[in-house]
């Protein structure tokens, strides 16, 4: 199952499918490897040193396993953190990151009152404050950091139902009323929140328009498959591979539904058993 010249995507659980479900549009004729770190999932809570060596070690692996012409981080939390560390480490190899929409948020909004739904490693990032003094300098942008959301999201995605009232309460704080205005932009700032977003729009107390960066991340990867090698499908499967070695039923029979068949297990140091 050696892929040379894929596309690796990366996520910290099976959220980045919602970016390889824009890619598979624009990119059909390439191999894809997706690779989730269950084991560690989720990201929002890590220690954040700990977390940057834990993605480093890994994806020493990943990539001498893998050798992907091009690597997706379909996850703000891990982009946000340390794809400058993963640049550094592996120079040679092209990175897509994933980073909140915060400038085409500021761009659109009606109000001036914008929200980002993120996880709380995001939210802590000063990548993603620097984002908000470069590009939304004139709003007023409120950062939520949910908790629970991309929890949640893969509960909906794994069973098919969700908790609302759950939903309703890690939203709620994203919408601001001031001065007779009211937010009209939330950015979903995870990957795994796209698939729960009409829950989100059913609980929500008004109508507002939900950034979805998935496309965006598509399209930056698109920008960059000119460099990669010939389109052609090599090997005629695409494969998930999870670090937990025994993921959920639900979770393969979910990525099969995406193209990807069951992987092989891929250990925390980077090797695969």
């Amino acid at each position: 199952m050696k892929t040379q010249g894929g596309i690796l995507f990366f996520d910290s659980g099976i959220g980045g499918l919602s970016v390889v479900k824009e890619a598979r549009i624009l990119l059909p004729d390439h191999d894809y490897i997706y690779v989730a770190d269950d084991a560690a999932f989720p990201y929002g809570a890590w220690e954040e040193d700990a977390l940057r060596a834990r993605l480093v070690d890994l994806f020493g692996g990943l990539l001498a396993r893998f050798a992907p012409s091009l690597v997706v981080i379909a996850c703000n939390t891990a982009s946000t953190l340390a794809i400058a560390d993963l640049r550094k480490a592996f120079p040679g190899q092209p990175f897509v990151g994933t980073v909140p929409a915060i400038k085409p948020a500021a761009e659109r909004t009606r109000s001036g009152l914008v929200s980002v739904l993120a996880t709380p490693g995001t939210v802590r990032r000063q990548y993603t404050r620097d984002l908000i003094r470069d590009y939304a300098g004139k709003c007023h942008v409120r950062l939520v950091g949910s908790e629970n959301l991309a929890r949640l999201a893969e509960q909906y995605m794994r069973e098919g139902h969700v908790d609302e009232a759950a939903v309703r309460a890690e939203i709620e704080p994203c919408f601001v009323e001031q001065d007779g205005r009211r937010t009209d932009i939330v950015v979903l700032a995870c990957t795994h929140y796209p698939f729960l977003v009409n829950r989100m729009r059913k609980m929500a107390p008004w109508p507002v328009d939900w950034i979805d960066t998935s496309e965006a991340i598509a399209r930056r990867a698109l920008a960059l498959a000119v460099e990669l090698p010939p389109s052609g499908r090599a090997s005629g499967r695409d494969f998930a591979h999870f670090t937990s070695g025994a993921p959920a039923e639900a979770l393969r029979r979910f990525a099969k539904g995406f193209g990807f068949a069951a992987g092989q297990s891929i250990l925390q140091s980077g090797g695969i058993t």
